[in-house]
């Protein structure tokens, strides 16, 4: 079948690399895609909320299955755009619905369907330009730091963390009635700082029956020992070392049942990947957010291990074949590290040549922000390059990912030394 990957990242990537070894696989699409997809995949350019071109691509190349990579195509519906329409609503589109999207596109939603099915989560509250007064007194109630979460998506920079109680109240105001983070903010869900220890689970679901694939842990700060500013994500290792049979249990029964239960029991139409950011309290699962995809850098830590047929499982959700399908997962332990461009997160300069390329063995390289320029590859985006390593232990996974870095060479080229330091 010809399957069509939406986005443009290294998770991207990682995905379309799955997929181009399944036997199910005939011709893969990336739309916009970047470098490194270009060596698997057509690349098409367009946006991923142009939804009428995306039918007109369906439509021309004869496609069988999309897979949506990033959130916003999500949120914004293109589930709901693929049923409405007589010939696409035939195509497999691996996307929750809009609704079930708010799960990620609403802090406000999520946080009312962890309440309503007891899900564990920090203590928290809603505020708008109608009850913003109410603000200080519900602040004055929590010990700090105090946690501001814009409602709406803001590409990873709508939370805010702070020690003050003056600042918390002027930021919730400056978020609200200055749109700090414009529409995203309108809305703010003050919520009680949970202290723990973060981890990533995905669960693959056809809203009925899941499956759970191998857990995560990304590294978010750009600066080592997780200090500065947030980003995308500067590394991650999967499986989680940390990680007992009892914990795991915990997070079954409390947390992944309970969703899924809650997927089903408000009609949510869902075909894909729930990731729940989890944080541990002491012995204790929370859960921090959902989002409605795979996480990107974990994608890159997590697709590798898993020994499926890839395409094959997608194609098998919603029937009776996906229910009896086990994920077989490699025990080896991956890690990746993320190249990035000097200055991100904040300004960049693009298109630096990236050298070394042709000389990395033994890791698999993902490309996220990075195009063709004839022969060579340069850079066009914060994060640039992922790279992966598989090992009996996460240690020589890492340290395998290092010593290939160490050929390849942008100018202002950075990354972290210590991806794997609180293990």
């Amino acid at each position: 079948m010809n399957i069509l990957v939406l986005g443009s990242g290294g998770r991207e990537h990682a995905i379309i690399q799955s997929m181009s070894i399944s036997k199910r696989c005939t011709k893969l699409y990336a739309l916009p895609g970047n470098g490194g997809t270009s060596l698997l995949a057509q690349n098409i350019q367009g946006s991923v909320n142009d939804f009428d071109l995306i039918k007109k691509v369906v439509k021309e190349e004869d496609i069988s299955m999309v897979f949506v990579g990033p959130e916003d195509p999500i949120v914004n519906g293109i589930y709901d755009y693929f049923m409405a329409d007589q010939h696409l609503s035939k195509i497999k589109i691996i996307a929750p619905s809009k609704q079930a999207g708010s799960l990620e596109g609403s802090k406000d939603f999520a946080k009312d369907f962890m309440e309503k099915y007891n899900i564990p989560t920090a203590r928290h509250k809603t505020f708008t330009a109608e009850n913003i007064h109410l603000a200080d007194n519900f602040l004055e109630t929590m010990t700090p730091p105090y946690v501001l979460k814009a409602d709406g998506l803001a590409a990873g920079k709508g939370v805010l963390i702070l020690n003050e109680l003056s600042e918390a109240k002027r930021e919730i105001r400056s978020m609200i009635i200055d749109k700090k983070f414009g529409k995203s903010s309108s809305k703010v869900v003050i919520e009680e700082f949970l202290d723990g220890t973060e981890l990533s689970c995905f669960v693959l679901t056809d809203g009925k029956t899941y499956k759970t694939l191998p857990f995560a842990k990304d590294y978010k700060k750009i600066g080592e020992g997780d200090t500065g500013l947030n980003t995308g994500g500067m590394g991650a290792i999967s499986p989680v070392p940390f990680l007992n049979e009892e914990f795991l249990l915990k997070i079954e029964n409390k947390i992944i049942k309970p969703t899924i239960d809650g997927i089903l029991n408000e009609r949510m139409e869902y075909v894909g990947f729930v990731f729940i950011g989890l944080i541990k309290v002491k012995e204790e699962p929370y859960v921090i957010e959902y989002n409605v995809r795979m996480g990107d850098p974990e994608t890159e830590v997590v697709f590798p291990r898993i020994k499926n047929d890839i395409v094959e499982l997608l194609e098998s959700l919603g029937t009776s074949k996906f229910k009896n399908t086990p994920i077989e997962v490699n025990p080896n332990h991956a890690a990746t590290v993320i190249l990035v461009s000097g200055g991100y997160p904040e300004d960049y300069e693009k298109e630096k040549t990236i050298k070394g390329l042709s000389e990395i063995k033994n890791v698999d390289v993902f490309h996220a922000g990075t195009k063709r320029q004839g022969n060579n590859f340069v850079t066009n985006g914060g994060r640039v390059l992922a790279i992966t390593s598989t090992a009996e232990k996460y240690q020589e996974a890492l340290q395998q990912s290092y010593n290939q870095i160490k050929k390849l060479e942008f100018e202002k080229m950075y990354y972290r030394k210590d991806i794997g330091f609180d293990l």
